[in-house]
């Protein structure tokens, strides 16, 4: 985990400065999201990154906390908020584990683009699933590139090569099915679902804690 942190604090400027690939994807998971959101809600965000959803987000909330396991890119994410007027936003450095354990009886819980990079979903979702109250949202989108065309697919092949020479992180593949499978194996139901883009399929799922 310690070499992941140290990828993304290599690339956390280019990270803040990349465009976002598919904005209406994006939009409309955006506001899917901000639709779940309640005003006296508290909302843990995992993987936030350089905290630019966090900070479209917050305002629906009474807090919002980010965490991510790189200090460069929650470093980039309190810089943005301290340029605003969001006093109920926050963010951390934390392991993604610990960065949950962290906190308890949470109304919802995000993470966005993280689950394929994370080493082992299953222990995730059951920690998300603890940290959460009854009733409580777990809000995820990640790709699954078990489900993705031939053309993805071969593309992925070349992620090794990268990795070995620093130039990608750890990323692993799942189908649609298996990922909707491991979210309802720890604990909850999907109530929403959808692929945001199509292809690679970034799954979009809000789930309850039952």
């Amino acid at each position: 985990m310690q070499s992941q942190a140290k990828f993304w604090d290599k690339i956390a400027e280019k990270y803040a400065n990349d465009a976002i690939r598919d904005m209406d994807a994006y939009t409309y998971t955006l506001e899917c999201t901000r639709s779940y959101l309640k005003p006296q809600d508290t909302v843990l965000e995992i993987g936030c990154g350089t905290g630019s959803t966090a900070l479209l987000l917050a305002e629906s909330t009474a807090t919002y906390h980010g965490t991510d396991i790189s200090s460069a890119t929650i470093a980039i994410a309190r810089r943005k908020v301290a340029a605003t007027s969001l006093p109920n936003l926050s963010f951390e450095r934390y392991p993604t584990l610990e960065g949950i354990f962290a906190h308890d009886n949470l109304d919802a819980m995000l993470a966005l683009n993280l689950l394929h990079l994370v080493p082992d979903v299953p222990a995730t979702l059951t920690a998300a699933h603890g940290a959460l109250k009854r009733g409580g949202l777990l809000i995820t989108k990640t790709p699954c590139l078990a489900s993705s065309s031939f053309k993805i697919k071969l593309m992925l092949k070349l992620i090794p090569l990268a990795q070995f020479f620093g130039k990608a992180p750890f990323v692993q593949s799942f189908s649609v099915a298996a990922y909707d499978q491991m979210i309802e194996a720890a604990g909850f139901e999907i109530v929403e679902s959808g692929n945001h883009p199509v292809d690679p399929p970034a799954r979009y799922v809000v789930a309850r804690k039952i």
